[in-house]
């Protein structure tokens, strides 16, 4: 897709996606909601499949495709979730898949991807190097790349979460999204503003990866200083893309720490009883942060993925 996806763009790609994905539940609780002063709903794309909603723009990325163009494989460069994503559309394709993973990736997604087939080229922890090798990869096997976001068809697979969503739980006032590269929190405006325009979509990023926050402050995208969060998933940097559209329908991004990641994340784990990863935690974090700012109002947080590296828990 060489254009911004419309309505029926999404339409489209959800019918094409359906028989690969899950439809994820969403959880409520009344505790939650008493802590928060608002009504809050989860939706769980821990439980989708490859344990993360990247299940969704992988496949709609690959299923967008020809037969000829997919003839060769599919590559890409990911820490984890996308890498899964790709490897597993790649085995229902019956075609290879060839991931260029940073070094530093946890180990359960490394293993993970590697369950599904693939085979995974080693990158330093950098935008810089993973595309240098993945062009590498490219020039090798001729594989079609699939960008981790900052693809209209990945975008559009994403929205498919939001559209989901809005189907589940009537009336939400805000849908609350981590940002990494961008795609999910992309996909949720285009969808809130197709089929729920009151519904405002809100990032929320670490203040160790703030490159989305710093962005819209100065209208270009800002690199990030530095990627040190425990929220893996969020160390990329938007792009060009994916700004594009988090400039027209993002209202605002909010910035929580460290600390407050891991608070949210353990009190997750504690009251709803479900695995979430770090990164999935920040929304939550942001709403105890802002719980002003949403008193009274019925809010939606996705939780993005649940692929944890159990060795390595901040509690």
């Amino acid at each position: 897709m060489n254009h911004i996806p419309n309505a029926n763009d999404l339409l489209r790609v959800q019918q094409l996606i359906q028989p690969y994905i899950l439809e994820t539940q969403v959880l409520h609780h009344p505790d939650i909601d008493r802590l928060c002063g608002a009504t809050v709903f989860f939706k769980c794309e821990n439980f989708q499949l490859v344990g993360a909603f990247k299940m969704r723009g992988a496949s709609a990325a690959a299923l967008s495709r020809s037969k000829e163009e997919l003839k060769k494989g599919l590559t890409t460069h990911s820490s984890g979730n996308h890498a899964q994503a790709v490897a597993r559309i790649a085995r229902e394709l019956q075609i290879p898949s060839y991931i260029v993973m940073p070094r530093n990736a946890p180990q359960t997604k490394r293993n993970a991807t590697l369950s599904y087939g693939a085979t995974i080229f080693d990158s330093e922890a950098t935008t810089a190097d993973r595309e240098r090798l993945v062009a590498e990869v490219i020039h090798n096997t001729g594989a079609y790349f699939i960008h981790p976001y900052n693809d209209y068809d990945v975008i559009s697979g994403q929205a498919t979460v939001g559209m989901e969503l809005l189907k589940q739980v009537s009336d939400l006032d805000f849908i609350l999204a981590p940002v990494g590269g961008g795609g999910l929190i992309s996909g949720t405006g285009l969808s809130c503003s197709y089929f729920s325009p009151k519904t405002q979509v809100i990032g929320c990023e670490p203040e160790q990866a703030s490159d989305a926050f710093l962005s819209l402050q100065h209208g270009h995208i800002v690199e990030n200083k530095t990627t040190n969060t425990i929220a893996d998933g969020l160390r990329t940097t938007i792009r060009d893309k994916t700004f594009q559209l988090i400039q027209k329908h993002i209202q605002e991004i909010i910035l929580v720490s460290e600390e407050e990641i891991i608070s949210a994340m353990k009190y997750i784990w504690q009251q709803l009883k479900i695995i979430i990863e770090p990164s999935c935690a920040v929304p939550f974090a942001a709403l105890l942060k802002e719980k002003e700012k949403f008193k009274g109002t019925r809010v939606a947080i996705i939780i993005t993925g649940g692929n944890v590296d159990l060795d390595a828990l901040p509690f």
